[in-house]
């Protein structure tokens, strides 16, 4: 069969950026934050895009990239509508991974966990800090269902902006999941496809257990 499209990858690529030392500490959160923080500093592209994926209402994985917007001691969060596509899935099944990949710094986090909804009051104070159309656009979107026309989303938008011509309060199915960590790798690329992988995975009495794996 011919091929349609070739493409040539170049496979010298040194990936000398950095390693990973084997005094990593006792949990994954110290290192995470201090990932995440060098990736903000370096700066990258897009440092807080972040890939979630979930198993389907119809069992199949799909993943999409949000925003995480903050690192607590017990995970990651994300802001969503509870109503979407992902929100419907976690719903039904709670496990989750997502993936943070940095390739100025020859870097990713694999991260597999449960997902679930943060606190009403942290969802509302993050809401309000966001500018006026995105709340509006959280109103109006029916976030991942069939949209027959722009003009039907512009409709909307124009008529919760006349509906809420000052303050525009959080809907109750926009809001923030927290995922928290049973597995985290972390992934520093190295010469010669030697890539260094280290894994916290989270044992049955809440302490983390850390080893390698061969890249």
């Amino acid at each position: 069969m011919d091929d349609f499209l070739k493409v040539i990858r170049n496979d010298h690529h040194q990936f000398d950026q950095g390693k990973l030392e084997e005094h990593v500490g006792d949990e994954p959160f110290a290192l995470l934050s201090k990932w995440m923080r060098e990736a903000i500093e370096k700066p990258t592209t897009e440092p807080n895009a972040m890939t979630v994926s979930t198993i389907g209402l119809d069992g199949f994985p799909r993943a999409r990239v949000v925003y995480w917007k903050e690192l607590l001691e017990e995970g990651i969060v994300f802001y969503t509508n509870y109503l979407s596509d992902k929100g419907k899935a976690i719903e039904a099944n709670p496990k989750v991974h997502a993936l943070l990949y940095w390739p100025e710094m020859e870097r990713q986090v694999s991260i597999s966990g449960f997902a679930e909804k943060v606190p009403a009051e942290m969802s509302d104070a993050y809401f309000e800090s966001r500018p006026r159309g995105s709340k509006l656009g959280a109103w109006a979107s029916h976030q991942s269902e069939v949209l027959l026309s722009r003009e039907e989303l512009e409709n909307r938008v124009a008529d919760y902006a006349e509906k809420f011509p000052d303050f525009v309060p959080r809907p109750d199915h926009w809001g923030g999941y927290i995922i928290k960590p049973s597995n985290v790798e972390f992934w520093q690329g190295r010469s010669s496809r030697l890539h260094d992988r280290i894994v916290f995975n989270l044992k049955s009495d809440n302490s983390w257990e850390l080893y390698r794996k061969n890249p």
